[in-house]
């Protein structure tokens, strides 16, 4: 994991008088977990929203596989390959699996002239992708409001992978699930990571981003307070980053990769 996939460089965010980020600067590898620490009103939600388009930052400079990225909107992040999920997650609950597969990009065949869905292909497709993913779901042709929440996910990250997807942004994504469906989930993410995709996730619960991450980036009160390996570090000096009790590179288990 040594190619740059993302590089935020001195990124600062202001409201007003009111500095909500002040100077992060970390990266993110191709296939790299990284778990986002930090309280509440920490800055990650604003982080993460000016990655993905929601928020541009006041200052600092970003690039995406090696060159500058400064996307004006949500969709201009996603057109590039950025995603984020959430924990209401973005799918149509009345519409069936293949339909949230390919919404907005269906696929059509001709018949008689008229161009009408080709519904077999399209249910192939996600079979497949689903497949691929160990994701078990009973029938594709399910209306979303009947799943799990667990199965929700696999069908957004599932998605999000087969688009092309380089960058997953994992906001509390298992703050809702049960402690089965949290297992399948962290299965999921270092899934994806395997495949060459870069994610970052926020969680509070401290068990799921050792389980998972590669790196642990803690930000407080807008700054990086910590960026430090996992197998370099443990919970009590991660937990002391995130309230100021610890600094980077002092707590247990800390070591080189400051």
């Amino acid at each position: 994991m040594t190619e740059p996939l993302l590089v935020l460089d001195n990124i600062t965010k202001n409201y007003g008088a009111v500095q909500a980020l002040q100077g992060v600067s970390f990266s993110i590898a191709k296939g790299e977990v990284i778990a986002l620490l930090g309280d509440n009103g920490a800055g990650k939600s604003t982080l993460v929203k000016i990655i993905s388009g929601g928020l541009e930052a006041s200052s600092g400079s970003m690039t995406f596989e090696g060159k500058e990225f400064r996307p004006k909107s949500p969709s201009q992040a996603k057109a590039a390959g950025i995603e984020t999920v959430y924990q209401d997650l973005s799918l149509c609950t009345n519409v069936d699996v293949v339909a949230n597969f390919f919404m907005g990009r269906e696929l059509t065949k001709s018949m008689l002239g008229i161009k009408v869905l080709d519904e077999k292909r399209m249910e192939e497709q996600v079979a497949k992708a689903m497949a691929n993913a160990g994701t078990r779901i009973p029938s594709l042709r399910s209306k979303v409001e009947h799943l799990s929440g667990g199965q929700r996910q696999a069908i957004e990250l599932n998605r999000f992978v087969h688009w092309g997807g380089k960058l997953v942004l994992l906001d509390e994504p298992f703050a809702a699930l049960g402690v089965e469906q949290t297992k399948r989930g962290l299965e999921m993410i270092r899934q994806v990571a395997a495949q060459g995709i870069g994610v970052v996730i926020i969680t509070h619960i401290m068990q799921q981003a050792f389980q998972v991450a590669d790196r642990m980036v803690v930000i407080r009160q807008g700054v990086v307070a910590g960026d430090v390996p996992r197998k370099q570090t443990n919970a009590d000096a991660v937990i002391g980053m995130i309230t100021g009790e610890t600094l980077a590179g002092t707590g247990p288990g800390m070591g080189a990769g400051q």
